[in-house]
C-alpha cells in the first residue's frame, strides 16, 4: 500500500476533512442495531436508517444527520475503539486496531465502487427502514462478519 498522509497517522492527528475522507463507504455503520437484553451484545440488522441512500451509500442528509435521527452515533477516534459493533471491515476501526486499510478500501483501490465490488457494502441487500416494522427487525439479523478483508 502506498504511503497516504491520512492512513499513516493516529487517528486523533486527523483533520476533520482527512477523517471524512477515510470512510469507506459500506454504509454498515447505517444498518440499525438490536441490543439483547440478556447478554448485553449488539448485534445488527438488515434495515437501514431512513436517511440512507442506499443506492450511495450515503446519508441523505449527513450534516443534520443527528438532529433527525438522535440515535445516529457520531464516530471519532476517541469512541471508535470501544464501539465493537463496528465491522472488523470498518476503516476507522482497522486503523484503530493498527491494521492497514484493505484492498477494496476505495482508498487503496483508487475506485469508489471497489467497495461494493467486493461486497463489503450494504448496497445490495439493506432493507428500506419504511418497509420493515420494527417488530421484525429481530428477523433480520446479519450473522457474523462476512466481509472479505
Amino acid at each position: 500500500m502506498p504511503k497516504d498522509p491520512i492512513v499513516d497517522r493516529p487517528l486523533e492527528e486527523l483533520t476533520p476533512a482527512q477523517w471524512e475522507a477515510l470512510c469507506d463507504g459500506c454504509a454498515r455503520c447505517c444498518l440499525h442495531k438490536l441490543q439483547d437484553e440478556a447478554s448485553g451484545r449488539i448485534v445488527t440488522t438488515m434495515v437501514a436508517c431512513r436517511l440512507l441512500d442506499r443506492d450511495r451509500c450515503r446519508c441523505r442528509r449527513y450534516e443534520q444527520r443527528h438532529r433527525l435521527v438522535p440515535e445516529c452515533i457520531r464516530l471519532t477516534p476517541e469512541n471508535v475503539p470501544a464501539l465493537d459493533w463496528l465491522p472488523t471491515s470498518c476503516a476507522y476501526r482497522r486503523l484503530a486496531e493498527g491494521r492497514q486499510l484493505a484492498w477494496w478500501h476505495p482508498m487503496v483501490s483508487g475506485d469508489p465502487e471497489s467497495v461494493h465490488r467486493a461486497g463489503v457494502s450494504v448496497r445490495y441487500f439493506a432493507l428500506p427502514e419504511a418497509d420493515v416494522h420494527p417488530e421484525d427487525w429481530p428477523l433480520l439479523l446479519i450473522d457474523g462478519e462476512e466481509s472479505p478483508s
